[in-house]
C-alpha cells in the first residue's frame, strides 16, 4: 500500500493523519492488502460493499481454469471436478463464514432466483392453513420486498410489513409485535443496505420461531463482514450474494444454505435438470436429488465461481473473529472523520454509533452528494450513493486500509468546504455517466 498522500486543511488533519498511519501499522491483517488488486495505488475504494476488489491470484486461477481445466480436460472437467464445485464451496463457505456444518449451502444462481427458491419452500413447508402471512420491512433492499410482493400475489397471501426505521432497523421488539398465529414466513436482513444496522439474527430468529413461523435471512451485507451463526442460532433459510465481501466478481453466483432439519422434506420450486436424482439419466419426471445438492436448477456457473476461493481461502486463514474486530476499527475510525471534519458541515450520520449494532458500512447524508459523488469518482476516491442524498462509506475488512479511508473522507471534506459543493454543474457536463445512480447491486 503506498504513503498517505492526502492534505487535508484544519486543525485536526494532522493528528486524523497520524491516527490512520498507527492504525495501519498496528493493523494485524495489514499484509492481506496486497493479496488485492489495485491497492497499490493512491485510489481510495470505499464500495467494497458493493463489489470487492480482485485478487492477484484470480488472474492466475482463471488463467489456469481456461489452459488446464476447460482447455485441457474439456467436457472432461464435468465428471472430474465442476460437477462438485457448487457444494464444495458451498461447504467452505458455511465453514469459514456462514457458521454452518457440512452438507447445508450450496452455489447457485443469483441472489434473487435463490431467495425466490427459498421463500417458495419455506411456504411450502408450511402445513398450516391458518398460516397466511408473510413478514417483511418497509426498508428492505428491493429484490426482497418485490420477490415478497409477487409470491404473495402468486400466492394469495398477505402481507404484513414491520415499518422500519431507515437509520437504524429492525428490531425484536418489532418482529414479536408483527408475527403471531398467522405468520408463515419472515424476510429479512441482517444488515440493512442502507444504514448499515445489523439486525440481532439470533433473537429475531428465536422470536420468529416462538411465533411458530419460519425466517428467511438475506445475508448479502453480512457474509464476510461479521461473525455468523446460523446453526448455533437455528436458521432455518439464508441467501447470499458473493461480489461483495467475497470478491466473487460482477454477476458471481449466490449461496444458499438451508438448515438441515428441512432437507429431507423441502420442495424447491425450480425444477431443473441439475437438481434431479442421477441427472446425466435424463430419464422422465422429477425426483429432487437427496440434500441440499436438491436446491440446484440449471447448470452450475463454473466461472463465477472460482475468484471466491481465494477469498474463502483467506478468510479460513485470517479467521471471521479477526475481519469483525478489523471492520469495527475501520467504521469507528470512520466515525472520528465524520465527527472531525464531516459533522460541523452539516453532513448528517445515517449508522448506528454502537459498534454492536453496525455491519461494515457507514452512510452518511448530505444535499450535496449527489452531485459530489461523481467529482469524487472522477478524483479516483470510490464511494457509492443511496438516493436521495446518501453515501455509502463500504470497509472490507482485508482489503481497505485505514490511509485509503482517510484519504477518502478527506476528499468529501474537501469537496463541501469548496465553492462547489452542492451545485448541478459539479456533476459533470451533458451527456455524462451517470455515476449517481442506485445500480441494480446492494
Amino acid at each position: 500500500m503506498t504513503g498517505i498522500n492526502a492534505q487535508a486543511t484544519g486543525g485536526s488533519a494532522d493528528s486524523l493523519l497520524q491516527r490512520a498511519r498507527e492504525l495501519d501499522a498496528a493493523d494485524p491483517l495489514a499484509s492481506y492488502w496486497e493479496h488485492f488488486v489495485g491497492t497499490d495505488t493512491d485510489l481510495s475504494y470505499l464500495d467494497g460493499n458493493s463489489l470487492g476488489r480482485p485478487l492477484k491470484r484470480t488472474v492466475t486461477d482463471i488463467s489456469t481454469f481456461i489452459q488446464d481445466s476447460w482447455g485441457g480436460r474439456l467436457i472432461r472437467g464435468w465428471d472430474e471436478e465442476w460437477l462438485e464445485l457448487p457444494q464444495a464451496i458451498g461447504d467452505q463457505l458455511g465453514r469459514a463464514v456462514l457458521g454452518a456444518a457440512p452438507g447445508q449451502t450450496i452455489i447457485a444462481d443469483s441472489t434473487t432466483v435463490v431467495l425466490y427458491k427459498l421463500i417458495r419452500a419455506a411456504l411450502a413447508a408450511v402445513t398450516d392453513p391458518a398460516r397466511t402471512e408473510i413478514v417483511l420491512d418497509t426498508d428492505n433492499f428491493p429484490t426482497d420486498r418485490y420477490l415478497v410482493e409477487g409470491i404473495a400475489r402468486e400466492e394469495g397471501l398477505t402481507l404484513r410489513w414491520i415499518d422500519a426505521d431507515p437509520a437504524s432497523g429492525v428490531t425484536v421488539d418489532q418482529v414479536r409485535a408483527a408475527t403471531g398465529p398467522a405468520t408463515a414466513v419472515v424476510v429479512l436482513s441482517q444488515i440493512a443496505y442502507r444504514s448499515g444496522f445489523l439486525a440481532d439474527l439470533p433473537a429475531i430468529t428465536a422470536a420468529i420461531h416462538d411465533a411458530g413461523a419460519l425466517v428467511v435471512w438475506d445475508l448479502c451485507h453480512s457474509a464476510g463482514s461479521v461473525q455468523i451463526a446460523l446453526d448455533d442460532a437455528d436458521v432455518d433459510f439464508a441467501a447470499g450474494c458473493t461480489y461483495k465481501y467475497l470478491n466473487g466478481g460482477p454477476g458471481s453466483p449466490a449461496f444458499a444454505y438451508i438448515n438441515a432439519k428441512h432437507l429431507a422434506a423441502l420442495q424447491q420450486p425450480i425444477w431443473g435438470w441439475m437438481g434431479r436424482k442421477d441427472a446425466f439419466e435424463m430419464g422422465p419426471g422429477y425426483e429432487a436429488a437427496p440434500g441440499i445438492r436438491g436446491f440446484l436448477s440449471g447448470t452450475p456457473a463454473i466461472f463465477g465461481m472460482l475468484a471466491m476461493r481465494g477469498t474463502l481461502d483467506l478468510i479460513e486463514e485470517a479467521g471471521m473473529a479477526a475481519l469483525r474486530e478489523k471492520s469495527r476499527l475501520l467504521t469507528a475510525f470512520a466515525l472520528e472523520l465524520y465527527d472531525a471534519w464531516l459533522a460541523p458541515a452539516g453532513v448528517q450520520l445515517s449508522t448506528p454509533r454502537d459498534p454492536d449494532l453496525r455491519g461494515s458500512h457507514v452512510t452518511i447524508d448530505h444535499p450535496a452528494f449527489r452531485e459530489m459523488t461523481a467529482v469524487l469518482w472522477d478524483q479516483d476516491v470510490i464511494p457509492d450513493f443511496r438516493a436521495p442524498q446518501g453515501i455509502r462509506i463500504g470497509l472490507s475488512p482485508l482489503s481497505t486500509s485505514f490511509g485509503e479511508l482517510y484519504r477518502g473522507v478527506a476528499a468529501i471534506r474537501e469537496l463541501l468546504s469548496g465553492p462547489e459543493s452542492g451545485t448541478p454543474s459539479a456533476a459533470g457536463g451533458a451527456g455524462s455517466f451517470d455515476k449517481t445512480a442506485d445500480v441494480p447491486l446492494n
